[in-house]
């Protein structure tokens, strides 16, 4: 995805829910901290923008995005790509202190909405916390390019709630896809 089908994205969430403030939680949370120049192929694959919100109403408005402009949707047809409206509390993991963290961003093509996407490494923390495929090779992607410092990504694991053997799995898996890396740079 592009930051210009972002921000696309960002407009017709914002108008349907009458909300500025939209939290991209999926993938494409990483356009808020870089461009799609400068990130490799497999952090810039997915046409689907999972979009949350804050406060009063956050799963109502999910609702609203997920079925106007969600997969399948005519506007997923249309552009073939679309936004995935989700509920943050319960089912993305993200370490303490994520709302801090935020990335702000805003342009004249995603008025009125404007994207609070997670910073890289929370993001990380959150993708390695799925322990999915597709999200592990987003994560290795990311370090390969260096656009992750390991040693933020385990203190950012350790402010999650993670248990303990996860935590250790996930743990063992950056330190060893890290040692690669060195290994072979």
């Amino acid at each position: 995805m592009k930051r210009s089908d972002l921000a696309h994205i960002l407009r017709a969430a914002s108008t349907i829910t009458s909300t500025p403030d939209i939290v991209i939680v999926g993938s494409q949370s990483i356009l808020g901290s870089f461009d799609e120049d400068d990130l490799p192929d497999e952090a810039v694959g997915s046409i689907e923008a999972d979009v949350a919100f804050l406060g009063v109403d956050a799963a109502k408005k999910a609702l609203a995005v997920d079925g106007a402009i969600g997969e399948d949707s005519g506007f997923h047809q249309m552009y073939g790509y679309y936004a995935q409206g989700v509920e943050i509390d319960g089912l993305i993991v993200l370490p303490v202190g994520w709302q801090d963290r935020l990335v702000r961003g805003e342009s004249l093509s995603s008025a009125p909405g404007r994207a609070l996407c997670l910073e890289r490494h929370d993001l990380a923390v959150s993708k390695l916390a799925a322990f999915r495929e597709k999200d592990l090779d987003f994560v290795h992607a990311l370090l390969r390019a260096g656009l992750l410092d390991p040693p933020v990504v385990l203190e950012r694991l350790d402010l999650a709630d993670v248990p303990g053997p996860h935590a250790r799995r996930l743990r063992a898996w950056v330190e060893a896809v890290t040692a690669r890396l060195q290994a072979s740079g």
